[in-house]
């Protein structure tokens, strides 16, 4: 599973998406995620659901790439929908014990799972378009007012994008060193929960010292090329924002306020 994952990777292209302004993107993908939470009825889930199956088709990346960047959290959330479909008020439909299933509930558990697919979709689509260099550049820029009162923001753009260039580099560390131990006779499937636990110890350790000796190359490297921060520091490729980036606003605009009026003029489904 580990092999698959795709999150964190950016996949080359010239779809209308990649041509974005990466700056535009954050602020688009910041504002849909709190549409997200805020659909309180079927209407305006499907809207939000249509605009994330859109972007990703418009993005140009297949969409397998999209399913690989679901399976880590196909189980939190299929226990987070098991879960929520206890916590609902009203009749039950169910019922056993302490335990009952209501229609209420059923409808947090649909509301919970599509809110956190459209959420990592959403996500996904920001790293597959964007490169690590766009997203820096643009996190710095966004971030630029901060300067004014002393806050790093250079570095603080810097480090979270290497954080998220990192992610598919330790994931296929992480594999190499599980079927290395495999190899060695190492059991990492049977056994109790704590059997289990402690047969990670000799994945983890490993990967922690490849994980600083990477950082300690990448330390180095950045200093042999008189890398001293972003003081005084040009870009090669200076972004700018154009008539695509407004188009974009004015979708997602189109988007709030479709949202906004379906929890207006629909009654809650929940």
């Amino acid at each position: 599973m580990i092999r698959d994952v795709a999150f964190g990777q950016f996949f080359p292209g010239k779809s209308i998406i990649h041509r974005v302004d990466p700056r535009a993107k954050i602020i688009m993908l910041t504002a849909f995620l709190i549409i997200i939470f805020c659909t309180f009825n079927y209407l305006s889930l499907l809207l939000v659901t249509l605009f994330t199956a859109t972007f990703i088709a418009l993005s140009g990346v297949p969409v397998k790439f999209y399913f690989k960047s679901l399976k880590v959290i196909v189980f939190i959330v299929l226990i987070t929908s098991v879960l929520n479909m206890f916590y609902g008020t009203g009749d039950p439909i169910w019922e056993w014990g302490i335990l009952k299933i209501t229609l209420n509930g059923i409808n947090r558990a649909i509301f919970i799972t599509v809110r956190i697919i459209c959420l990592i979709l959403a996500s996904s689509c920001l790293t597959f378009t964007t490169s690590p260099t766009d997203l820096t550049d643009a996190l710095e820029r966004l971030m630029k007012p901060l300067n004014k009162i002393h806050f790093p923001v250079h570095e603080i753009a810097m480090m979270m994008s290497l954080a998220l260039r990192f992610v598919p580099t330790l994931l296929e560390e992480t594999d190499k060193i599980t079927q290395a131990q495999k190899a060695r006779g190492a059991d990492m499937e049977s056994g109790n929960i704590f059997q289990r636990i402690k047969s990670f110890i000799p994945i983890l350790i490993p990967l922690f010292v490849s994980a600083f000796r990477r950082a300690y190359d990448l330390a180095t490297a950045m200093e042999c090329r008189c890398y001293r921060g972003g003081n005084g520091r040009t870009r090669m490729k200076i972004i700018h924002m154009t008539k695509t980036d407004v188009i974009s606003f004015c979708i997602l605009g189109f988007i709030i306020c479709g949202v906004v009026l379906c929890n207006i003029f629909v009654t809650a489904a929940i």
